[in-house]
């Protein structure tokens, strides 16, 4: 009995050991991947297209006015919503829809970031692109690259993050939260669990 207790006793505080282990592991990085997701962006160089991944703030207008200013001669909007057209999307930015209706597509397909990976890679292999700017929020960045990179790992990507509003001021409870869940998403994806990611909503 006394050798099955110590026995025990030894493999609870081995487990408390790594418990505690793992768990500073995701405080660090959670640290890293919250500074990250606050940083502004670079002014991209000039590139042969531009993607933006649709479900936040600010980032298709990011994405048009990129397209605009000759960042890129073609645009993709992956994860349009059902009933949305260009029109209502360049009058976020007073953009005539004429003047880049030929440059812009709407993608319909992608409901989930591994999804706008799909979508994104389709679209470039089909325009033969090589160089991409690629437009999210910068929480969301590291993983969207992951999933483009994964259908088109020859790509040049250039990150355009877009800080949305909900990180603009202080950290409440409900944004931490939320980077707390795209943090884990993002270590199921460096993991090799992505296909687990198949039914979450784009972000």
């Amino acid at each position: 009995m006394t050798a099955g207790w110590g026995w025990a006793k030894r493999a609870a505080t081995a487990a408390s050991a790594a418990l505690l282990g793992c768990s500073a592991l995701w405080g660090i990085g959670f640290a890293w991947f919250d500074r990250a997701a606050h940083l502004p962006g670079t002014p991209p160089p000039h590139a042969d297209g531009i993607v933006v991944l649709t479900g936040g703030a600010d980032r298709i207008e990011t994405a048009l006015r990129l397209l605009a200013d000759g960042h890129a001669p073609l645009l993709l909007v992956s994860g349009v919503a059902r009933g949305a057209d260009l029109a209502e999307l360049t009058r976020r930015i007073q953009l005539d829809p004429a003047q880049v209706a030929g440059q812009v597509t709407l993608g319909r397909t992608a409901t989930t970031t591994v999804g706008n990976g799909t979508e994104t890679a389709h679209w470039a292999q089909e325009h033969g692109l090589r160089r991409l700017i690629v437009v999210t929020a910068g929480y969301h960045m590291p993983r969207a690259l992951l999933e483009i990179r994964r259908g088109l790992p020859d790509a040049e990507l250039h990150p355009v993050p877009v800080l949305p509003p909900a990180l603009r001021g202080g950290t409440d409870p409900a944004t931490a939260r939320m980077l707390a869940n795209e943090y884990e998403k993002l270590i199921a994806v460096r993991l090799g669990l992505a296909p687990l990611l198949q039914t979450e909503p784009t972000r």
